[in-house]
């Protein structure tokens, strides 16, 4: 059984001119000690999917699923104060925006203790020891004294370090990763993808990694999940997806990496994501697809079998070849 099993989750938003449908019918599993990554442009569903598990989401936000499940948990009736000792110690999320997640009014070694506290039962002396190893473990110089500096004294790259130690503080069985290294540099990129990897190795914990950068998928992941506009459109091997894709905005996607570019002019992808107000009735990448006909405008594809990557198209990239030829 997986660590973690979504089936069907969809999210709608309640906005002032109606209902907007940011995750729809998405699929997701992820086994103990596996790392997935799920990549795609801002605003498809990627983040939202992951806050949904979490119960982190607004009031304005709806939540659907058929299951979703963790180490055996039903999440969907699970009270919230059961949810309270799982999220958090078991199940864990790095945060994209870590100005935005720490408390501005407490110190970034009070937030990470009062997670020790609260799901460990640590004493005092132990907090701070289990603080500054934490500290020295994602990079942070210093750290018996960072622990007294607020977050606005910190730089963003330092609070994202604080982020990812406070996500791993409690060893978690699943850590969901959203850009944990946007705003580090390159070396401390690999530093922190190294720490992960490592943590993978030594508890057997799941990753989960949200991210734009194909390089870090490449490095990293062993499977990859493809999203646009809230779907689910392929599922590969990471090695599988950047020999063979299949859906045609994966393929756009790869084709979009400078190292595979063969013109002067990088190739982009026309068009935008979706919104609100013009979603098509077909296929929702249709309107950006060289691949797309009538049938294609008209009606939502079906998803096919795993030798094509269980791409969400009519057309997938071997037969969108040979009818292009």
């Amino acid at each position: 059984m997986p660590l973690l099993r979504i089936r069907n989750l969809s999210v709608d938003f309640t906005t002032a001119s109606g209902k907007f449908r940011a995750v729809d019918g998405v699929d997701q599993d992820v086994d103990t000690g596996e790392i997935l990554a799920i990549v795609g442009e801002s605003g498809s569903g990627k983040s939202v999917s992951m806050l949904a598990l979490m119960g982190l989401l607004p009031w304005t936000a709806s939540v659907s699923a058929d299951e979703i499940s963790f180490d055996g948990h039903d999440l969907l009736t699970m009270t919230r104060q059961s949810r309270r000792q799982i999220i958090g110690k078991e199940l864990a999320m790095i945060f994209q925006e870590p100005m935005s997640s720490l408390n501005p009014c407490f110190t970034v070694g009070w937030q990470v203790k009062e997670a020790l506290r609260f799901h460990l039962g640590l004493n005092r002396a132990d907090r701070q020891r289990r603080a500054i190893e934490l500290f020295e473990q994602v990079g942070i110089p210093d750290p018996e004294r960072r622990l007294s500096a607020f977050p606005h004294q910190m730089s963003g790259g330092m609070n994202q370090r604080v982020m990812i130690a406070m996500a791993i503080a409690c060893k978690p069985k699943l850590l969901i990763a959203d850009e944990p290294t946007t705003a580090l540099d390159v070396t401390i990129q690999a530093q922190i993808l190294d720490l992960l990897r490592s943590l993978r190795e030594e508890t057997g914990m799941g990753l989960v990694l949200i991210t734009h950068d194909m390089g870090v998928v490449a490095e990293t992941a062993e499977r990859v999940s493809v999203q646009y506009a809230g779907q689910k459109v392929e599922e590969q091997s990471v090695y599988s997806l950047f020999h063979s894709p299949h859906h045609p905005y994966s393929v756009a996607l790869l084709d979009a990496l400078p190292e595979r570019a063969t013109e002067r002019l990088l190739p982009t992808i026309p068009g935008m994501v979706p919104g609100q107000f013009d979603r098509p009735e077909g296929c929702l990448f249709s309107p950006r697809c060289r691949f797309a006909d009538d049938k294609c405008r008209a009606h939502s594809p079906k998803q096919q079998n795993a030798q094509l990557g269980f791409a969400k198209c009519f057309y997938p990239r071997n037969t969108a070849e040979r009818n292009a030829s």
